[in-house]
C-alpha cells in the first residue's frame, strides 16, 4: 500500500509540474499584434426631448466604415462618468480594432462644467418655446453633518410624532427641490400646458462656493440656449406666518491679512512683532463689527441682509511657545450688502493694514463685487405675477436681503432677474444646524404653492424684445 501511495504521489508531482511546465510556455508566448485597423469616432444626436448625444467608435478601410463583425458594444456610465471618458481612455477605440461597434451615450440633459461636476436639467417646454423661459433652480450638494449631535440618522429623513422630518437638506435645499418636480408633475397631470418653457435644473458644489457649478455654468453655450428670462432658487425658513423673498443677497469677502514681524526669543520685549499687528488689524475689523452690530440692534427697518456681518474665522502663525514668529496671518469673513460702495470699502480695508504697521497686506480668497438686485416694484411683470400668486394663497411677503450668499448672486450677475424663495413659515431657520427638519405640512402646503407661481410666471405676457 505504501508503495502504491509514492508512485502516486510522484505521479501527482509529474502531472503538476507539466501543467506548469506548459503555463509557463503560455505565458512567455508574445500575443498575437493588434490588427492594423483604422478607426473612426463621430459624434452625434438622436431626436427627442431632449435629445440624446453619443460617440460611436468603428473600424475604417480605405476610407470606409467596415460592418461591424460582432456585436454591438453599449458603454454605459454615470453622470461624471461621460462619453468622452471612454473615448479618452482609448476604449471605444480599442473596441472597434477587434470589429466591434463601440457607441457610447450621454445622459440627456446633463452637462459636465468641471471633471465631476455635472449639472441636470429637466425641460418642459411651453406653447411659444421661442420666448424666455423660466428657470427654477436648486443644489444637489449639502453640508456636512456631526451625527453625535443628531437625534436621528440625518440622512434617513426620520418622521417624528410631530410630522418633523429630521435630515441634512431637509430646508436647504431637498424640500424646494422636490416641491418643484412634484408640483411640475401635478401640473402635466392636470394636461397644464405653460406658455414659457420652464427649465428645472439641479446644480452642483453651491454649499462650497458654486466655482465649479453655477458661477462656472453661467458662461457655459448649454446655459445660454436655456433662455432664462426669470428665475426662482432658495430662500430661508420664517419663524412667523410670513414667507420672506429675497430680491438680492450680500458679496462675500473671505480676507487673509498678513502681518510680518521681528523675530526673537520669547524671554525679550522684541519690537515691531507680527503680534502686535495683528492685534491692531484684529480691533480695527471688530470694532467695525461692533458699529455695524449696534446699528442693526437700534433699526427696526433693518434686518440681517441691510447691515455688513464681520466675523474672525482663522487665526495662523508660530511654532515653539519661546519663538516669537516673524509672520501670523488672521482671516474673517465679510458679507457685504449690495447698498455698500464696495470700492470704498476696500480702501477701508487698506487703511487698517496701513495703520497696523509696515508691510501688513491683504489677499482674497473670495472677492464677489456683483451688487444687481431683482426689481420687486409692483410695476415689474416678473414680481407682478409672483406677488399676485401669493396673494391669492393669502399668503404674506416679507421682502429682504439674502444674508448669505446662494447661486442666485451669479444668475443676477448676468443680468436674469432671480428671486430667492422656500415656501417655509412658521419653521425656525436650521440650515447646516443640527437637527435640521421641516414640518410634513409645510412642505406638502409649498407644492401647493409652486402649483400658483409656476404656471403665472410662465404666464407671463411676451416682453416688447420677444415680440
Amino acid at each position: 500500500m505504501n508503495f502504491l501511495r509514492n508512485r502516486l504521489v510522484v505521479l501527482g508531482l509529474v502531472l503538476l509540474a507539466t501543467l506548469l511546465l506548459y503555463l509557463m510556455g503560455l505565458m512567455s508566448t508574445p500575443p498575437p499584434p493588434l490588427p492594423t485597423i483604422n478607426v473612426s469616432v463621430r459624434t452625434g444626436q438622436l431626436p427627442g426631448d431632449p435629445p440624446l448625444f453619443f460617440r460611436e467608435a468603428l473600424p475604417l478601410h480605405e476610407n470606409k466604415m467596415i460592418p461591424p463583425c460582432r456585436l454591438q458594444v453599449v458603454l454605459l456610465h454615470g453622470q461624471a462618468f461621460t462619453s468622452k471618458t471612454w473615448e479618452e481612455l482609448g476604449t471605444m477605440a480599442l473596441l472597434a480594432t477587434h470589429g466591434y461597434q463601440a457607441l457610447a451615450m450621454d445622459l440627456p440633459g446633463t452637462t459636465e462644467v468641471c471633471p465631476g461636476r455635472v449639472v441636470s436639467i429637466m425641460t418642459w417646454e411651453g406653447t411659444n418655446p421661442t420666448l424666455k423661459s423660466i428657470l427654477l433652480n436648486s443644489h444637489t450638494d449639502v453640508v456636512p453633518v456631526f451625527q453625535e449631535h443628531w437625534k436621528y440618522d440625518a440622512f434617513s429623513a426620520f418622521r417624528d410624532a410631530e410630522g418633523n422630518i429630521y435630515a441634512r437638506g431637509s430646508q436647504d435645499m431637498k424640500c424646494v427641490t422636490i416641491q418643484y418636480i412634484q408640483a411640475v408633475r401635478r401640473l402635466k397631470a392636470e394636461g397644464r400646458k405653460p406658455m414659457r418653457t420652464v427649465h428645472l435644473m439641479f446644480v452642483p458644489d453651491e454649499e462650497v462656493g458654486g466655482n465649479k457649478g453655477m458661477e462656472t455654468f453661467v458662461k457655459h453655450p448649454e446655459f445660454k440656449k436655456l433662455n432664462i428670462g426669470f428665475a426662482l432658487d432658495e430662500g430661508l425658513a420664517n419663524p412667523g406666518e410670513a414667507f420672506t423673498v429675497f430680491y438680492g443677497e450680500r458679496n462675500p469677502w473671505w480676507i487673509t491679512v498678513h502681518c510680518p514681524g521681528s523675530p526673537g526669543h520669547g524671554s525679550r520685549f522684541v519690537e515691531n512683532t507680527a503680534a502686535e499687528k495683528m492685534r491692531q488689524v484684529i480691533n480695527s475689523f471688530l470694532d467695525f463689527r461692533e458699529k455695524e452690530k449696534h446699528r442693526l440692534n437700534t433699526s427696526e427697518c433693518f434686518t440681517l441682509g441691510d447691515v455688513t456681518t464681520v466675523n474672525m474665522t482663522m487665526v495662523k502663525g508660530g511654532v515653539a511657545y519661546n519663538v516669537i514668529p516673524a509672520e501670523m496671518d488672521v482671516s474673517f469673513d465679510l458679507r457685504i450688502p449690495p447698498t455698500v460702495n464696495l470700492q470704498e470699502f476696500e480702501g477701508q480695508i487698506k487703511q487698517w493694514c496701513k495703520e497696523a504697521g509696515e508691510d501688513v497686506t491683504y489677499k482674497f480668497a473670495q472677492k464677489h463685487m456683483n451688487q444687481n438686485i431683482t426689481s420687486t416694484e409692483e410695476n415689474d411683470p416678473w414680481w407682478s405675477s409672483f406677488s399676485a400668486a401669493c396673494k391669492t394663497l393669502n399668503m404674506t411677503l416679507e421682502k429682504e436681503i439674502f444674508p448669505a450668499a446662494t447661486d442666485s448672486r451669479f444668475i443676477r450677475a448676468v443680468g436674469i432677474p432671480a428671486i430667492g424663495f422656500s415656501p417655509m413659515n412658521r419653521t425656525p431657520i436650521l440650515l447646516h444646524d443640527h437637527n435640521e427638519y421641516l414640518n410634513e405640512q409645510v412642505f406638502l402646503k409649498g407644492i401647493s404653492v409652486y402649483e400658483r407661481l409656476i404656471p403665472a410666471l410662465a404666464s407671463v405676457p411676451a416682453f416688447p424684445d420677444e415680440a
